[in-house]
């Protein structure tokens, strides 16, 4: 696969009509041979994680808004979270680096393993998902823009803009469709 791997950002084109997808931002936690694996960083739901019992205990470790995020539409049920490490040496028991310091936490791990090592974590209700060649197979037919992810994009208090503002540091012409109406027909 081309310009796909852990920590880019699949940006959903405006052709992308999948409701699933509509103007997402997906951060990308797995690339290889066996399919490829990520998160919708911009769909925040209203369930606060302290009240999902499972889960609640992390509550206090998320970084703001401390909600359920929608990461996709496979597995809605399983949850993923994902982290930022604070020193990329420090990785406790549970963690899973996918780049650098940004790795996958394992929910069942105790919350206390974890107390001063995370600078930001946020926890996804399901995830998408493509088969090896199936998102290529998207890219190439102009579905999604392929991106560098940046830190900041991860814990947004705000992640509403998060595609715009992802699309106005890409370089050239792309950066052009940041302003884009939704209907460039009614220009």
């Amino acid at each position: 696969m081309t310009d796909v791997a852990p920590g880019m950002l699949l940006l959903a084109t405006p052709g992308l009509t999948d409701p699933n997808f509509v103007d997402s931002v997906v951060l990308l936690l797995n690339a290889d041979d066996g399919g490829v694996l990520g998160v919708v960083l911009n769909r925040p739901s209203q369930v606060p994680v302290a009240e999902i019992t499972e889960i609640s205990s992390w509550g206090p470790t998320l970084t703001s808004p401390e909600v359920l995020f929608r990461g996709g539409p496979v597995s809605v049920e399983g949850a993923i979270a994902v982290a930022l490490l604070r020193d990329e040496d420090d990785e406790p028991v549970g963690f899973r680096s996918v780049r650098g310091r940004l790795g996958i936490v394992d929910l069942d791990t105790p919350v206390a393993l974890f107390e001063g090592s995370l600078v930001g974590m946020r926890i996804f209700a399901g995830y998408a998902g493509w088969d090896p060649d199936q998102l290529q197979g998207e890219i190439d037919r102009g579905d999604w823009y392929v991106a560098a992810g940046e830190t900041g994009d991860l814990f947004r208090d705000d992640p509403t803009e998060l595609w715009r503002d992802v699309m106005r540091r890409q370089p050239g012409r792309l950066a052009w469709h940041s302003t884009r109406p939704v209907d460039p027909d009614l220009n």
